[in-house]
């Protein structure tokens, strides 16, 4: 705070880590990362700037070029923030069924957002940023495969973890997959200088790739032949996507996971409820995910553990979701009782 930048790209990172109070057991300390204090509110954030400014330094990326990816939003917003302080055009290839919120803020942000049939799930828009990659001469990030992804979490996300737990013990870390650059990227780190923090992985209770142990079919550079036999759709936009990410499986390979846990859909949406109206928190349903299977280990775990949460980006992506079907935009009954309490500036 007070501090002046030379771009927006600064102020990436140093998100705070903050005591879950009211939801937590008792006996129990709850944290949580809230990654929406990065400046276009998620964690992806930190992999836009981390892939691009790798580009820029090995010569992929060449001045005023293209940028394109295929991204759930929090991605694509991201980088159309980095593309847009840098200076290069972008291009977002989205499958139609994710919020409409994440269209139009890469849009504000100078971004093109080209669509694709919800049918075809997330391989099909990677695929698709794939052709146009190869017809246009665009640079792809290939946020699922790339290793910049997970190396910027690692000199970032992790070292900021190690800060906050500097001399207390950590005894469990909590996160769900997107790309799997989160989960590779700090639970290196992790398993190198806090050995003794268990790694807890979350995916949903019906789309447990991980758990299903169906190996996932992969092109020759590494990206996804298909769509993996074990997805179904969910509701947690931004985690687990109808493949097995490349950085995921790496991860997975270095026994970075201790535990894989499912997460329930409405578990997740209520969770995400309960962090805004009780901690005063407002995150969105991958948040609301990654609390939930927070709080299934805070049930078993030895009283006077500690364990941190993720919370991936901010509530205000999800207005067009579930998570605020509920959410009026008229006054209800008991708003209007309050109005009609004083005799004067009401409507009749």
């Amino acid at each position: 705070m007070g501090t002046r930048y030379d771009s927006i790209l600064g102020t990436i990172g140093g998100t705070p880590v903050v005591r879950i109070n009211r939801l937590a057991p008792e006996g129990i300390n709850l944290y949580a990362k809230v990654e929406s204090f990065n400046p276009l509110s998620s964690v992806k954030d930190r992999l836009a700037l981390g892939v691009i400014e790798a580009a820029e330094r090995n010569g992929d990326l060449k001045p005023g070029q293209t940028v394109v990816e295929a991204t759930s939003g929090n991605t694509g917003i991201g980088l159309a923030m980095v593309c847009a302080a840098k200076g290069y055009p972008f291009v977002c290839v989205m499958a139609e069924s994710f919020s409409v919120e994440r269209r139009k803020i890469m849009r504000f942000l100078g971004a093109k957002v080209v669509l694709t049939p919800a049918a075809q799930k997330g391989s099909g828009m990677i695929n698709k940023a794939r052709e146009l990659a190869a017809e246009h001469g665009w640079f792809l990030t290939r946020q699922f495969e790339n290793e910049a992804n997970a190396d910027t979490h690692s000199k970032t996300t992790a070292v900021e973890i190690l800060d906050a737990f500097d001399g207390e013990k950590l005894d469990y870390w909590v996160t769900g997959f997107g790309t799997g650059g989160t989960l590779k990227g700090v639970g290196r780190v992790l398993k190198k200088e806090r050995p003794d923090t268990k790694i807890v992985l979350c995916e949903p209770d019906n789309a447990q790739l991980i758990a299903g142990g169906v190996a996932q079919e992969r092109n020759d550079d590494g990206s996804p032949a298909g769509s993996h036999p074990g997805f179904s759709p969910h509701p947690m936009q931004g985690w687990t996507p109808d493949f097995i990410p490349l950085l995921a499986e790496e991860a997975l390979g270095m026994d970075l996971a201790d535990q894989v846990i499912p997460v329930n859909g409405k578990a997740a949406l209520e969770a995400a409820r309960n962090l805004a109206t009780q901690e005063g928190i407002f995150a969105g349903i991958s948040g609301g995910a990654t609390l939930a299977g927070a709080l299934q280990v805070c049930a078993s775990a030895p009283k006077g553990s500690t364990v941190l949460c993720m919370l991936p980006d901010t509530g205000e992506r999800y207005l067009s979701t579930p998570l605020f079907e509920d959410i009026e935009i008229d006054m209800d009954a008991d708003e209007t009782a309050i109005s009609r309490s004083t005799p004067n500036y009401q409507f009749s």
